[in-house]
């Protein structure tokens, strides 16, 4: 990693300008390539739709993957996510993988971790070479923002994995998950946990991943809400890097100089949850830098 990273930006937001930025990288993506996204909760209206991603994803090639999640709605059983997934259509144009439909979980290792020893993944994880995080930047009710960060910790994590993390590292079963929401005292062990889980997905694949952010339908709620407000910024563009902490913080650092009147309510919910700290534990951990040329296409 060098002490600068590119992150390629156009503020054109279609899916042919995500293709140009993804292709300037001149990073090719090889073997069984697995593309995550976010299947959306039922009720969000903020989501990115899978038209909007159906260009790059032909364009790569590969798999949709996802996982279950760790709190009330219709994803947090292999059932009901799977319907989830065929209602809003994500497998009308692409094979959908959720990682962890069946167990058992499988672990992966976290260097030197103050909070975990290990994330917990679905068993499909160990099928995939490669990976392309496709991020919709928004804001999020406990991590401050959701982005390229969050895709690689909670977002590839199962169910228990996602326990795991928001405990930082205190409950490692899928029936404890109840008591993790009553148990969020420390909030940066947590933002912590996020960049050691998100370090252990990048060690797992050496460098074989790019990231791709879109900053469009910026709400200060994640696309996990099904109750979520409005966007309250303009959208500002599509960024593309191999960089998950670069690329996080330049899409900050945009909506900080983007003067919209919907800054200081986005940041407030940033700065409420101390989100920034994510990028910097990342940082701290040397899966990327926050020094980053931002590259106009």
């Amino acid at each position: 990693m060098g002490s600068v990273s590119k992150v390629y930006f156009t503020k054109e937001m279609t899916p042919e300008k995500v293709i140009e930025v993804y292709d300037k990288l001149g990073k090719k993506l090889t073997g069984n390539v697995a593309i995550k996204v976010h299947s959306g909760e039922e009720g969000n209206q903020n989501y990115l739709k899978p038209e909007f991603w159906r260009p790059i994803v032909e364009h790569v090639g590969g798999t949709i993957v996802e996982c279950n999640t760790a709190y009330e709605g219709e994803r947090n059983s292999t059932e009901k996510h799977v319907k989830l997934i065929e209602a809003h259509g994500w497998n009308r144009y692409f094979k959908v993988d959720l990682m962890d439909k069946t167990g058992p979980d499988i672990e992966i290792p976290v260097r030197d971790g103050k909070h975990l020893s290990s994330d917990i993944m679905g068993k499909n994880f160990l099928n995939y070479d490669s990976m392309l995080v496709l991020s919709h930047f928004k804001g999020h009710p406990m991590g401050g923002y959701g982005g390229a960060l969050k895709q690689l910790s909670i977002g590839c994590a199962s169910t228990a994995g996602k326990v795991n993390i928001h405990s930082a590292g205190k409950y490692r079963k899928a029936e404890e998950q109840n008591v993790v929401w009553d148990d969020h005292s420390e909030q940066n062990a947590f933002l912590e946990s996020m960049a050691e889980a998100a370090s252990a997905v990048t060690d797992h694949f050496a460098g074989n991943i790019v990231y791709i952010n879109v900053m469009a339908n910026m709400s200060v709620d994640c696309d996990c809400c099904a109750v979520a407000e409005d966007p309250c910024l303009k959208d500002i563009g599509i960024l593309a890097s191999t960089d998950p902490v670069a690329i996080d913080r330049a899409c900050i650092d945009l909506v900080k100089k983007s003067g919209d009147v919907g800054v200081e309510h986005f940041m407030e919910r940033v700065t409420s949850r101390n989100g920034e700290h994510t990028i910097e534990a990342a940082a701290a951990r040397g899966i990327g830098v926050e020094e980053y040329e931002l590259i106009e296409v």
